[in-house]
């Protein structure tokens, strides 16, 4: 057992935790009331009020429509999403640790990244079809950009006198890439991650809202063509509910691989 310096406190872990929980619960609790007031007693077909919404909500999202609709908007989403993290974070690396070849792929990378994904649907629809490897190509596309962009930054970054340190020992090439590079960038990167989440989400309802049978974004566009409002707006709950669960999912592994950056900053708040 470590022993306090006198007139200092051990921090209490705990309270740290329900300090933190305290904030993320308050902020969704005081919008959900503030909705709930502002909604109360409207006669607006389009604007339904919550109690309606949530009343509502257990009938529409059965387990069946779980099935039909979620898990397959999940697993193309969890598929694009790989196949940008695979695709950005070795292109980021290779880019990164070059500088010729970052200065060949910068004018075409700063092109790319300027044309909106959504632009690009009917264009992959030829090529790809209507399927979901269309879908999924849609959300890779969109979601390689910040994780590419993240990573060059993050291995351009990395501390000269490591990469010193390193050759003069001798580790080079992917030893240098997996024990040093990838190490140093890894904050940068989860920043990537990160962005790429919430762009992930987005393609992955406007992709389905293009000659799809299934998925959320197909079934929030029935709903609203067939009138049903209140069973829209349940549906734009499950995803804000996706978002925020996958959201929280990338946090905690983030925490885990990161857990010796997060430390080290900690550490560095605390000390006088």
């Amino acid at each position: 057992m470590t022993d306090v310096p006198a007139g200092r406190t051990r921090p209490n872990p705990w309270g740290g935790l329900l300090l933190r929980a305290l904030f993320v619960v308050a902020l969704p609790a005081l919008l959900v009331g503030l909705w709930w007031l502002a909604s109360d007693g409207s006669g607006n077909v389009y604007w339904p009020p919550l109690r309606t919404i949530l009343r509502t909500f257990p009938d529409v999202w059965t387990r069946a429509r779980l099935r039909a609709d979620l898990v397959p908007s999940l697993l193309r989403l969890l598929a694009g999403y790989a196949s940008a993290a695979t695709a950005g974070i070795a292109l980021g690396t290779l880019i990164g640790s070059y500088r010729k070849v970052r200065a060949v792929c910068e004018p075409v990378l700063e092109f790319l990244r300027a044309v909106p994904p959504p632009v690009l649907v009917p264009v992959i629809m030829l090529f790809a079809g209507i399927g979901d490897t269309m879908k999924i190509v849609v959300i890779a596309s969109g979601c390689v950009w910040p994780i590419l962009l993240n990573t060059i930054e993050g291995v351009r970054a990395v501390d000269s006198v490591m990469s010193e340190t390193a050759r003069s020992y001798g580790i080079t090439g992917p030893a240098r890439i997996r024990s040093v590079v990838l190490p140093s960038a890894s904050p940068q990167i989860f920043a990537g991650l990160r962005q790429a989440l919430s762009i992930g989400i987005i393609l992955m309802v406007i992709s389905e809202m293009f000659a799809a049978s299934n998925g959320l974004g197909f079934t929030i566009v029935q709903f609203q063509r067939g009138f049903a409002i209140p069973d829209m707006w349940t549906g734009i709950l499950v995803l804000g509910l996706l978002g925020f669960l996958l959201s929280a999912v990338l946090q905690v592994v983030e925490r885990r691989v990161l857990g010796w950056y997060h430390g080290l900053r900690d550490s560095s708040r605390r000390s006088p």
